[in-house]
């Protein structure tokens, strides 16, 4: 068998190809964290009517439209507010199983924009739209008539998903569940509808996933947690002198003494975030967020420098539900941007709330133990300390982050260190039960 030649041509031919093949991947990669021309349906599931945010880019839009909404987006919901509206009327029709139209309704109109790095700025209508079905017919089952931009461009598409759906447990902060795809059928040359079937759903799907998100709320809330563990440290000590300028920490004030004192101050933050927790999520009281945000940071700063030194001595459980009435605030702010309905909202709060109160008993549970064998240590001055130290830096951190805006090194910081938490758990039982045992061998442990 004679053999070919090598070619340097050929090799050096196959390198390109491969080349290329690489540059496509990546610039797909790229794209692919960037916009597609194509248009989004975002469904909220209630239980009479669908909350839908829709999606469409303006350089498809200018093509059906008939209008430059593209290459003059400026002041372009003033300019074309009610031609915008109407046409999305006229393009946006759900009907019932047995044909029955719903009725939709048009509400705030904005131009979103993003910068991407191939095609520079990307330009997107938003439009909340609300579907309603007719009396007695029922809100999870519709064929779904959508064809804005299609019917004149037809190379679009419309991703149809479900961002929120209390009654199956899918709520806004997690991934959209993808419905369908609206495109033309090549083949019969038609643009053929949707037809969306959810599944009914149940009270309790809802109701656990309130309590999943309290749960993750709080788990995540760092500065919470962090606010109520650092006004614990000093709780099993007791206070030595009788004036505010030698007040001091004393030595471990006894078991009883410890679990009174915690309990009433685990309480009083309870029934301080639970309340406000209610006003906002029913939006009878609302704040602007950032201040909010600031004042929990300084609420940890004001607990840090308790925990050093005395500032508020046996009335931790009154300031533990004056600030809780803050934190609750923030707690509010989840439930309230979830817009639900009245019935859902209540079993909302009460889930939600339930979920916090585990998650926070359960951190709790966690420490405090470890904290108490420690306290009867004469080592707990350096942890209690030490503890204060690290959280009047970190609320310091986030005080100038949550004013400026920006974040700052030692704020991400504090987000890795929090990732490490169990294995500081670990390290704190470890030394607690070491010193504890050394004590009791020495016969100097206390009662």
């Amino acid at each position: 068998m004679k053999h070919q030649p090598f070619s340097i041509s050929r090799s050096y031919g196959w390198l390109m190809v491969f080349l290329i093949g690489l540059l496509a991947v990546g610039l797909s990669n790229v794209s692919s964290a960037h916009p597609m021309p194509n248009s989004v349906v975002l469904l909220n599931v209630h239980a009479n009517r669908i909350d839908a945010e829709v999606q469409i880019p303006l350089s498809e839009l200018q093509a059906a439209f008939g209008h430059a909404v593209n290459d003059s987006a400026a002041h372009l919901i003033d300019r074309l507010g009610p031609q915008l509206r109407a046409y999305l009327i006229q393009h946006i029709r759900p009907q019932s199983p047995d044909g029955q139209n719903w009725s939709v309704s048009i509400g705030k109109l904005a131009v979103l924009e993003t910068q991407n790095p191939i095609n520079g700025v990307y330009r997107e209508l938003m439009a909340e739209v609300k579907l309603v079905p007719p009396i007695g017919q029922v809100v999870r089952q519709f064929v779904f008539y959508y064809d804005a931009v299609l019917h004149q461009v037809v190379t679009h598409k419309i991703l149809v998903s479900v961002r929120q759906d209390w009654a199956n447990g899918l709520l806004a902060d997690n991934s959209p569940a993808q419905v369908g795809i609206i495109s033309l059928d090549i083949v019969n040359n038609r643009i053929l509808p949707l037809t969306v079937s959810l599944e009914s759903g149940s009270i309790w799907s809802g109701f656990s996933s309130m309590v999943k998100l309290g749960t993750k709320h709080i788990a995540e809330g760092t500065d919470h947690l962090l606010f109520l563990l650092v006004l614990l440290l000093p709780a099993p000590l007791l206070v030595t002198g009788r004036s505010f300028r030698r007040f001091g920490w004393g030595h471990f004030g006894g078991v009883r003494y410890s679990l009174r004192h915690i309990l009433l101050i685990v309480t009083a933050f309870t029934i301080g975030h639970s309340l406000t927790l209610l006003l906002g999520a029913m939006e009878w009281v609302r704040l602007p967020s950032q201040p909010v945000e600031v004042l929990i940071a300084v609420s940890i700063l004001v607990s840090a420098i308790h925990a050093a030194r005395p500032l508020f001595p046996g009335r931790e459980a009154w300031v533990a539900a004056g600030f809780g009435l803050v934190h609750g605030l923030a707690f509010a702010s989840t439930l309230a941007n979830l817009q639900l309905d009245a019935g859902p909202m209540a079993l909302s709060i009460l889930g939600f709330n339930l979920g916090i109160e585990l998650m926070q008993l359960l951190i709790i549970g966690l420490t405090i133990p470890w904290l108490m064998l420690l306290s009867r240590t004469p080592a707990y001055r350096v942890v209690r300390l030490t503890g204060a130290f690290l959280a009047a830096i970190a609320a310091i951190a986030w005080v100038i982050e949550r004013i400026t805006g920006q974040p700052n090194s030692l704020t991400k910081g504090i987000e890795l260190v929090a990732s490490f938490t169990p294995y500081g758990l670990g390290v704190l039982a470890v030394i607690a039960l070491l010193l504890t045992w050394r004590m009791k061998r020495a016969n100097q442990l206390p009662a």
